[in-house]
């Protein structure tokens, strides 16, 4: 199969590396237990990178490959793409709003004073507008010097003005506080104490412009040229750059993912770009997808999935089932009443958090079988 044909039609390697990371974000998500959890499987407390560390970054980086490919047929600013981008950084910011007041309704402790603003959803909002305009706007030569001037921005802001400090002197946490409010951040655990902080804040969304764009690039590069072997070199060559980059960076500027940093942002790419290049060689050049069911239902419609499993957990949370002179919510119920008894409690808390992608993935694949795709 010639690769050129793909770039007409949907190139499944895109929908199954979705597939892959909204799993993985349900299940890092959804543990039976947030005591139990193995070590891949946490994020960074601060500084560092674990697999799960991976997972956000990557949906990112593969919203800005899907950027070039929908804004192929844009080839300047007008009425039309202006309104499209609006239009859906609009709908995402408030789906992640609604999630959040949904939330906090369900769990009775519901106030506009104290409503987290910012968050995942809305991350991907700003990061979306900010990275598809700049796709528009930019001769496709300048997506990696731009993206390069916007991490250097970045970088030099956390260096001189305490933006690596875990604490309330962050620059990003201070930013938040005088623009969003401190009673709308989430409080981030410390050894000096507790403190309002935001892991998708303001400032930390211009490593993300950049992040996109390096997902439109790759996205170029796969409809740059009909041979395979080429578009393979390409990418490979750019995401290993990319990724020593980002690790040779780390001296200076320390991998984080809640700051968002520069090499973060590189390593993730990098890492991104590999994976993806491994799938469309597998998937879409060597046609290798009997496998590949599974991720594709998660993979046609990723924000609904990743929303359906919010609403879920949030409902399984609550304590409504009488058990033994007592009030279990779902939950509980199957973590503590089924699973523990049977495994240790990280193996129990892992085999939740696999059952539950397992449930949310049935109306996914109803979805995907009868080729309905929800978009926002």
């Amino acid at each position: 199969m010639n690769m050129a044909q793909t770039s007409n039609h949907r190139l499944l390697a895109l929908d199954v590396i979705r597939g892959i990371t909204i799993a993985g974000m349900i299940m890092v998500n959804n543990p039976g237990s947030w005591q139990y959890i193995y070590s891949p499987l946490q994020h960074s407390q601060w500084n560092g990178l674990t697999p799960t560390d991976l997972v956000y970054p990557f949906f990112m980086f593969i919203m800005g490959v899907a950027i070039h490919f929908s804004m192929q047929k844009f080839n300047r600013i007008d009425k039309r793409v202006t309104f499209k981008i609006i239009r859906r950084t609009v709908a995402l910011f408030a789906v992640g709003i609604s999630l959040e007041c949904f939330s906090n309704l369900c769990n009775g402790i519901f106030s506009w004073e104290n409503l987290r603003i910012l968050g995942v959803m809305q991350r991907l909002a700003l990061a979306y507008c900010g990275g598809a305009f700049l796709t528009i706007l930019l001769p496709k030569k300048y997506y990696l010097g731009t993206a390069g001037i916007l991490l250097l921005i970045y970088i030099i802001l956390l260096q001189y003005f305490n933006g690596y400090v875990h604490s309330a002197d962050n620059l990003i946490s201070v930013i938040d506080i005088k623009l969003l409010g401190a009673n709308h951040l989430t409080q981030e655990v410390a050894k000096g104490g507790n403190f309002p902080f935001e892991p998708e804040g303001l400032l930390s969304t211009i490593p993300c412009w950049a992040h996109v764009l390096l997902g439109t690039y790759v996205g170029y590069l796969i409809t740059s040229t009909s041979d395979n072997k080429e578009k393979i070199r390409k990418i490979v060559l750019f995401g290993i750059i990319t990724l020593f980059m980002g690790f040779l960076l780390q001296c200076l500027d320390p991998i984080n993912k809640k700051l968002w940093t520069t090499s973060y942002t590189l390593v993730t790419c990098g890492a991104a770009s590999l994976f993806l290049v491994l799938l469309i060689e597998v998937i879409d050049i060597r046609q290798q997808k009997k496998w590949t069911r599974f991720f594709e239902a998660f993979g046609v419609n990723p924000l609904f999935m990743y929303c359906l499993a919010w609403i879920v957990s949030v409902l399984f949370n609550l304590s409504f089932i009488p058990y033994e002179g007592q009030t279990l919510s779902i939950k509980a119920l199957v973590y503590q009443q089924v699973l523990q008894p049977v495994l240790d409690e990280k193996a129990s808390s892992l085999l939740y958090a696999l059952l539950y992608i397992g449930l949310i993935w049935i109306p996914g694949y109803l979805l995907y079988r009868r080729r309905i795709y929800i978009k926002l």
